[in-house]
């Protein structure tokens, strides 16, 4: 008899391993719209089976909480039952010995505050208010609801023109989105279940690369109504897309030299080509949509006089404004935001970095396209500063893993403290103060601290602020335009406040966010003000989708886009991403499960034809 063995698994353990696995795949692929107290009971009645047994509150109380939750979703209790549910999480949360009855109690107690309205109407109504509107994950979670699967299953028999044509109905710029989208569709894409989720933005890249000039869809009839838009970006042309195809003149007042607004003042040459960007403009243009660039609100026109000429308004000016660190040296020379060196970078003005040290403070997107530019500007090195952790920054992985692969010095856990100048008021160096990562905050990142070490100078020729974007009020403050924390006020619907002809949407009502969200912003708007003008016309396009395939359930890797070599691409602003290949794209289309046919799919309805 051994003393002691090498543990090696069992194949009960292994075939537990793969469960746990397969119950991982399945919650990363569930839509959004789920039963959140069903939910709640689910996770439950898991981390009671997991439970040791040991204390009170994990053998007795997760069950008796369990029942609790069964008898609200069962319309057998009271709102009494609601005060006895969160007394018992509390409980369990204070005196559970472990955290498998803490985490669970806590998820109740966190979902009694988050969605406690869920609670009352299954109680008072026996109904739930989550109802699974669009039950494809991947179009529930795109922000203007593309049909997602059906330009797949275009893309994948090879009709891309047709592919770009269906996009455009809920999306005016397909092109745009294939180069620079976050792709949240991706993110709870069913076929996770499976392997991993579908390159969702290779194939529309894909798609937009090979579809050739696609013609825009004839308008409707004029309807004699006047719509004005302040802003060009991807949010005001949005607007002014759609509502141009349902008949109604617009014209649209932009601030800059050139439309495009934070695709073109903010996303470098490298991720989105700028005449791909100057061609999806052109296209929209093409329609008949009258454009005035280099217009200022409050100087050049004013909203009270648009109010009385046009018929309706809608304002899209995006976050342009440069916010401000606070520490002391900042208004120091060689000191710039990264909202002034993109807009130059934009309009062709190219700052020379050429042998300069160049440190970026910020952890962002932004902050990363900053940092990439400076390499490809000439830097000799280029430091980002972080005051978190490099998995707590909101940039996007590939962001950073570009960045670093091109050469950039990522510093995390660094708060910066002061910019050093010298005599002439030059900056020379800027000084961080080391952190410690510390308690989880609301939004469920670690946050940092002062940790007990001496503050750090970094040599610097040019330093870069990129901590966000503010919006320019003035001119809409003074028209009465209802703001609040730095953002225009505005319901769901675009509207804003008790202006009966005024909407707003994008950056501005949201602050910084990304350009999907934008476009969907400026599709509900249009949607809004044409039934505001008295209208109801629908956007709809003719294209057959084609029927799925079966034979899509085996496994298979997931393909995804490659890059040029990094010690190419750094050194011009050429585009970085190779698309896909043919049978790259034929392929991964080909791993879609069609769920707008299957399951909830068909009986839910899987398909918006037409808004």
């Amino acid at each position: 008899m051994s003393r002691l063995d090498i543990k090696s698994p069992s194949r009960a353990e292994t075939v537990v391993e793969n469960l746990y696995r397969d119950m991982e795949r399945r919650i990363a692929a569930s839509p959004p719209g789920l039963c959140p107290v069903d939910m709640a009971l689910s996770f439950l009645r898991l981390c009671h089976a997991q439970s040791c047994g040991k204390c009170v509150p994990c053998r007795i109380g997760l069950g008796q909480l369990s029942l609790l939750l069964e008898q609200v979703l069962s319309g057998t209790a009271t709102m009494s039952t609601l005060v006895t549910i969160e007394k018992t999480a509390r409980t369990i949360v204070n005196t559970a010995d472990c955290a498998i009855g803490r985490d669970a109690a806590r998820l109740v107690v966190d979902g009694l505050e988050g969605f406690r309205d869920d609670y009352e109407e299954h109680i008072l109504h026996q109904r739930c208010l989550a109802g699974l509107k669009y039950p494809v994950p991947c179009v529930a979670l795109c922000p203007a609801g593309v049909d997602i699967p059906g330009y797949m299953a275009l893309v994948g028999e090879g009709r891309c023109a047709d592919a770009v044509r269906l996009i455009r109905k809920d999306n005016p710029f397909p092109t745009a989105c294939a180069y620079i989208c976050e792709h949240p569709c991706e993110a709870r894409c069913r076929r996770n279940m499976i392997d991993d989720a579908i390159n969702i933005r290779g194939l529309k890249r894909y798609a937009v690369d090979h579809a050739g000039e696609v013609p825009q869809p004839e308008c409707a009839p004029a309807t004699g109504k006047k719509v004005a838009i302040v802003g060009g970006g991807p949010s005001g042309l949005s607007c002014a897309y759609y509502l141009t195809l349902m008949g109604h003149k617009v014209t649209v007042y932009e601030e800059a030299k050139q439309l495009g607004g934070m695709l073109r003042y903010g996303i470098p040459n490298y991720r989105f080509p700028r005449h791909l960007l100057n061609a999806e403009i052109e296209s929209i243009l093409s329609l008949g949509i009258e454009v005035h660039t280099g217009v200022t609100v409050g100087k050049d026109i004013w909203i009270e006089d648009l109010q009385k000429e046009y018929d309706c308004l809608y304002i899209a000016i995006g976050a342009h404004q440069d916010k401000k660190t606070g520490i002391p040296g900042e208004d120091s020379i060689n000191v710039m935001s990264a909202v002034e060196m993109l807009r130059d970078i934009g309009d062709d003005i190219m700052p020379d970095f050429s042998g300069k040290k160049v440190v970026v403070i910020g952890g962002g997107n932004v902050a990363m396209d900053v940092t990439r530019s400076s390499i490809r500007l000439g830097a000799e090195k280029v430091t980002c500063v972080y005051r978190r952790r490099v998995e707590d920054m909101t940039a996007l992985p590939d962001e950073v893993t570009g960045a670093m692969a091109e050469g950039a010095e990522i510093m995390t856990l660094a708060a910066p403290v002061r910019i050093e100048a010298d005599e002439e008021g030059v900056a020379k160096a800027l000084w961080v103060q080391p952190q410690i990562i510390g308690e989880v905050d609301k939004a469920g990142r670690p946050r940092p601290g002062n940790a007990d070490l001496p503050e750090v100078r970094l040599e610097a020729d040019i330093i870069v602020v990129a901590i966000g974007q503010g919006i320019e009020i003035s001119g809409f403050d003074a028209a009465g335009v209802p703001i609040k924390r730095g953002t225009f006020v505005a319901g769901l619907s675009g509207q804003v406040g008790d202006m009966d002809n005024v909407f707003a949407g994008g950056d501005c009502v949201t602050g910084p966010a990304t350009a999907i969200r934008a476009i969907a912003a400026g599709k509900v708007a249009a949607a809004n003000i044409d039934e505001h003008l008295g209208y109801r016309h629908e956007i709809t396009v003719d294209v057959e989708i084609p029927s799925p395939k079966l034979n899509n359930r085996a496994p298979h890797g997931r393909i995804n886009t490659t890059e040029r070599e990094a010690g190419q691409r750094r050194c011009d602003f050429e585009d970085i991403e190779c698309g896909l290949t043919q049978e790259g794209a034929v392929t991964e289309a080909s791993r879609c499960l069609r769920c707008d046919h299957f399951g909830y799919g068909i009986f839910k309805g899987g398909r918006v034809e037409k808004w």
